[in-house]
This record gives C-alpha cells, sequence and structure tokens, in this order.
C-alpha cells in the first residue's frame, strides 16, 4: 500500500516549489548478484559518462553540495560520483544497488528504506533547532534551523543533511521497498521522476517486484 504523504505548511513557505519523490515496489527479493544484473549496470554507465549527460548530472551535484554546505554538513554525492565515474557502479546488494543508480543516472539525492518499517503516514517538514532523532549506527542526529526531514507519524525517519534513520534500512528480509528523493532549491522536480523511474525499473527486472506508484510532489 502506498503511504500517506504530506508537505507541511512550513515546508512551503520556506522551501516553496521544491520538490520530493516518492516510489514504491513491492514483493521484492533482495540478492547480492543477480543474473545479468553487472552487464545492465554497465549499460546505464555508459549512458551516464557521455560527456553532455555527465556534465549535466555533475551541475546538479553542484547544487546539492552547495545547499549541504549552507548547514555545515559534506554532501555525500560528489564523492559517489568521483568513484562511479573512476571505477563503476558499486556491488552490494540489489537494492542498495538500485539507490546508487539512481543516484547517479539522475544527479539528485535518494534514499532506500523498508516500507514496512514506517509508523502510519509520511510528512515532509522544516526541522526546528536542537530537534533530535537516531540515525544508522545508533548516532544522533542533532537538527540545526530549517532543516529538511521527512517524519513518520512517530517521529524523523531522515534527515536531508545527516541521513536515514536505523529502524527503515533494508534488509535481507525486506519485500516492500520505498525509495524516496529530495530536491533542494535548484532542482527541477522531472530529474527525481527520472532517478526513481531507475530505480523501480531496477527492483521490478531483478528483484521480481512490482511498482506501486511514482509520485512527485
Amino acid at each position: 500500500m502506498f503511504p500517506e504523504f504530506s508537505l507541511s505548511e512550513r515546508y512551503q513557505e520556506i522551501y516553496p516549489g521544491v520538490g520530493f519523490g516518492l516510489v514504491l515496489i513491492s514483493s521484492c527479493r533482495e540478492a547480492a548478484s543477480p543474473e545479468g544484473f553487472a552487464a545492465y549496470k554497465k549499460k546505464y554507465l555508459r549512458k551516464m559518462r557521455k560527456r553532455e549527460t555527465l556534465a549535466q548530472i555533475t551541475e546538479r551535484v553542484k547544487i546539492y553540495d552547495t545547499f549541504f554546505q549552507q548547514f555545515g554538513y559534506p554532501c555525500p554525492l560528489p564523492g559517489h560520483l568521483k568513484r562511479t565515474v573512476n571505477s563503476g557502479f558499486p556491488m552490494y546488494s540489489l537494492f542498495v544497488d538500485a539507490h546508487f543508480m539512481a543516484e547517479m543516472c539522475s544527479g539528485i539525492l535518494v534514499a532506500v528504506t523498508d516500507a514496512d518499517k514506517f509508523y502510519g503516514g509520511l510528512t515532509l517538514d522544516v526541522a526546528e533547532e536542537g530537534e533530535t532523532c537516531k540515525g544508522m549506527g545508533g548516532r544522533l542526529f542533532v537538527m540545526r534551523e530549517k532543516e529538511i526531514v521527512l517524519r513518520d507519524e512517530k517521529e524523523i525517519v531522515c534527515v536531508l543533511c545527516q541521513g536515514a534513520d536505523e529502524k527503515t534500512r533494508v534488509t535481507k528480509d525486506t519485500a516492500n521497498v520505498l525509495f524516496y528523493a529530495y530536491a533542494v532549491p535548484g532542482i527541477e522536480s522531472d530529474y527525481l521522476r527520472n532517478g526513481l523511474s531507475v530505480a523501480a525499473e531496477t527492483l521490478t527486472k531483478f528483484g521480481g517486484g512490482t511498482i506501486e506508484g511514482i509520485n512527485i510532489y
């Protein structure tokens, strides 16, 4: 079931027109290296390495990097892009690799999560100074004023500039995968759809999943 989603009034006031995207793929199977997956990734790698395409991706990554710097955090995208151009897509597992492909093929910020681990509906919001949440590995995230956060009906589940929480991490037992993509000022929402489409196509092709919808807000 596709999660209920809303943009808070505060988010819309501070970040008017800045989009967000969700795609749910149900009944997936995680795998380390499905047959044909390596060749499939190489096809996408060739596309993203084309000079004009790579220049556009690089420009979008710079926009994210500038946004992160405003809050004093390093952006992971420049490092990911450099490694991908030099060495290709990483090889971890189907779910995580699809996440990296979505990011690098479109130059956007994407998270991959277990859809069944959220508590109720989701809201894209803006944090108050000093709010906290637990990130992956038990790290404590302390919010700064105007940081963009994603909440379920219980707590903050992801901080754009700091990362996702532990409870929604995908595992080998995850069956319903929710990818979400953040825009920042200067990033058009169409790129969110492009990246999430890559993730969705990948999971349906190699994980046997079903796309329940790609929604851009």
